[in-house]
């Protein structure tokens, strides 16, 4: 049994038959589905978690009843927490619109892009795109700058009547939101 200082341990092995897991491949089978089990029940409730509340959901869409606004007016509704500038453009206010070069704009865009088809009504978000402040201008009596659009008295930035910056710091155009007309008077936005 020993041959010089060495003893030999005998083995215990399970016999393998070809083609049948041993018991230790069953073990290791069921250890790693419990653990993918296990992993997965922690990780819905967290990635689900991250879905917007329904509160957000909610205010995801907002219908507009554009049968109230005259032309030069504006109105100011709520969208996702946010003001939104709707504006019925008079026909002075969409041929000063045309008129500009377009070339010239810091962010170039003509009414016909930012109004989708439909030149006076104007609709954007009524938050400047310098610091997130609230222009004046959407209505009557407030200051519309130079430029007859949206003036912002927080740093001077001013708008055109398509809402496209000219003037002061801000870097971009007022945004315009994804929106669609589903009648001649009502506008769904978002």
């Amino acid at each position: 049994m020993a041959s010089g200082n060495t003893l030999e341990v005998p083995r215990h092995e399970e016999p393998h038959h070809d083609g049948e897991p041993r018991r230790r491949d069953f073990l290791s089978i069921a250890a790693v589905s419990v653990a993918g089990v296990g992993a997965i029940a922690i990780i819905v409730p967290l990635i689900n978690q991250m879905n917007p509340s329904a509160d957000v959901l909610a205010l995801a869409t907002t219908e507009v009843d554009l049968s109230k606004v005259e032309a030069g007016q504006g109105i100011v509704v709520s969208f996702r927490k946010q003001p939104l500038f709707v504006r019925n453009l008079t026909p002075a206010e969409i041929a000063e619109a045309d008129k500009v070069d377009v070339k010239s704009l810091r962010d170039p865009e003509t009414l016909e892009q930012r109004t989708r088809g439909k030149k006076n009504w104007l609709i954007t978000l009524g938050v400047c795109t310098h610091l997130g402040c609230i222009p004046q201008g959407i209505t009557s009596g407030e200051d519309r700058g130079q430029f007859g659009g949206y003036f912002c008295p927080c740093h001077g930035s001013q708008y055109d009547t398509a809402a496209r910056i000219r003037k002061g710091p801000a870097p971009k155009n007022l945004f315009v939101p994804d929106y669609k007309f589903t009648s001649p008077s009502t506008v769904v936005v978002g």
